[in-house]
């Protein structure tokens, strides 16, 4: 693992005069891998007060939350896992199930000794955020939600419909030998079509990123994750029958991308939403406007 991470870092620095915009963590944070639902995440934790946890989602990792992670840890305990089958984490073959990797999240509080959180979440992490928030009452304190639908629930059934989401439905073996050796140019597509400005999606994240999801089962368990979408659609709206959230929900979109949609996306699992715009931004928020969304972040969950 450490010697993955060195040429990680060691791919940023050679894109030159792109710039590394992949920021470090504090020094002061630690990461390791902690055992977890029967398989291993790998979590950084720093800062030290209330806790919050930063969930990441497809074509990024843990990575994206150090600018936020940061902020935070000036007052809080920060905790920034790596999903299942993404990052430094473990590569089971199976558990891709929202609800499965709530379990996990679950675990490393527990692991942590954390009895309950503030929660980040961006993409597919919004997913197991709901997951997480829904199923284990009382362990989740506030939620902030970035730019991303929840399967089987909200406007799902017209997301499906979206010409630009047809990578949801996109895995299996002929799909992963499409994209053997090529995951650049597969990642460059989202990058590329669900940015505000391409550019701000600069050339050492694009490196970073690619040498991260072109690791042995990287892809395919990546793929999983869209897979998992139709039993997730099942799951949320078994947990939805329940009740709603009743905790505090900021839900923010990209103003390129769901923008204010957000706030009516949260309001159909949620009863305490307050939603916001992230200017200048489409979906990757974090490598789009970093700065306005740190902001956010940090005003709600202080």
């Amino acid at each position: 693992m450490i010697r993955f991470l060195t040429l990680a870092v060691t791919l940023v620095f050679l894109a030159g005069d792109a710039g590394a915009a992949v920021t470090a963590f504090p020094a002061s944070f630690h990461s390791r891998t902690i055992p977890t639902n029967g398989t291993e995440l790998f979590v950084r934790v720093g800062g030290k007060g209330p806790a919050v946890v930063l969930l990441h989602g497809f074509g990024d990792t843990g990575d994206m939350w150090a600018p936020i992670a940061a902020k935070l840890a000036v007052t809080h305990t920060v905790i920034v896992p790596d999903l299942r089958g993404m990052g430094s984490s473990g590569h089971p073959e199976t558990g891709y199930t929202k609800k499965n990797e709530a379990a996990d999240i679950a675990g490393i509080m527990d692991a942590l000794h954390i009895k309950d959180a503030a929660l980040v979440t961006h993409d597919i992490g919004n997913m197991v955020g709901y997951a997480l928030a829904a199923g284990y009452p009382g362990r989740i304190t506030k939620w902030v939600v970035i730019d991303a639908p929840l399967p089987g629930v909200g406007t799902w059934a017209a997301q499906l419909t979206n010409p630009k989401t047809w990578h949801f439905n996109f895995y299996g073996p002929d799909e992963e030998r499409l994209v053997a050796g090529r995951e650049r140019i597969y990642l460059d597509r989202f990058w590329n079509e669900l940015s505000a400005d391409p550019k701000k999606i600069d050339e050492a994240t694009r490196v970073h990123y690619a040498a991260i999801y072109a690791r042995p089962h990287a892809m395919h368990d990546a793929f999983e994750q869209f897979k998992a979408f139709p039993q997730d659609g099942i799951d949320n709206r078994a947990l939805l029958a329940k009740g709603k959230l009743t905790i505090p929900v900021l839900a923010l979109g990209g103003e390129k991308s769901y923008g204010r949609g957000m706030e009516a996306e949260l309001k159909s699992v949620a009863t305490n939403v307050k939603g916001g715009v992230i200017p200048a931004s489409g979906h990757w928020v974090m490598e789009e406007n970093p700065d306005a969304t740190t902001r956010m972040v940090v005003d709600f969950v202080k």
